[in-house]
């Protein structure tokens, strides 16, 4: 991956902050978007968006902080890896941050080379997020090709449940079972068990993460 391919978001309230970081980030080959809120980065005109990215982040910022922008991003299942400024070491604020998915949380000034250190392992992220993404919209997408029936039935298979057990919890015959239970493989363009039970596995951990 190339820094010249790279964007690199700076949100800070502060105006010199913006400015030194866009020249240390173009520096280094990035292209920058400096922004001085939160809600100034959420009402951006979104289109082409530039990728991979990733964002700099002030924590304490007036009307929307940088925790707010992060849950924003997170109830909209972003996937642009986020590093946090601060002005003081905010330990409690430093773990929330974390907790909450994010990239890395280091105090101001930051040393160039940390800095720069932090930004490339966050396109690195950025990249394996997206991939991951895509992965779970694909999952999400042959999820909802399946029949009510079929979704059930995919609920019994990757808890275990046998054939037979399953058309007996259905109420129905052996041999319909069969034809749903291959449909959902078909469907879920799965050919194992444990094919199955990894995809759906992955979704769960993400409703889990985000409940």
């Amino acid at each position: 991956m190339s820094a010249l391919s790279a964007m690199v978001y700076v949100v800070d309230d502060d105006a010199g902050v913006r400015k030194g970081m866009a020249r240390l980030m173009a520096s280094a080959g990035y292209r920058v978007e400096t922004f001085e809120t939160g809600r100034a980065y959420l009402q951006r005109a979104a289109v082409d968006e530039p990728w991979p990215a990733c964002m700099l982040l002030d924590v304490n910022m007036p009307d929307l902080n940088g925790l707010d922008l992060q849950r924003e991003l997170n109830n909209a299942d972003s996937v642009l890896p986020i590093v946090f400024l601060s002005g003081q070491a905010d330990v409690p604020m430093s773990v929330r941050a974390m907790k909450q998915g994010a990239a890395d949380f280091i105090t101001k000034p930051p040393e160039e080379k940390v800095l720069l250190e932090v930004i490339a392992r966050a396109m690195d992220r950025a990249v394996r997020n997206a991939a991951f993404k895509a992965e779970i919209d694909s999952i999400k997408r042959r999820i909802a090709t399946l029949t009510p029936r079929e979704h059930e039935v995919m609920q019994h298979v990757v808890a275990g449940r046998l054939n037979k057990q399953i058309a007996g919890d259905l109420g129905t015959v052996l041999k319909t079972a069969k034809v749903h239970r291959g449909r959902v493989m078909k469907k879920m363009g799965v050919r194992t068990l444990a094919d199955l039970v990894r995809c759906i596995g992955k979704i769960s951990s993400i409703v889990a993460r985000n409940g």
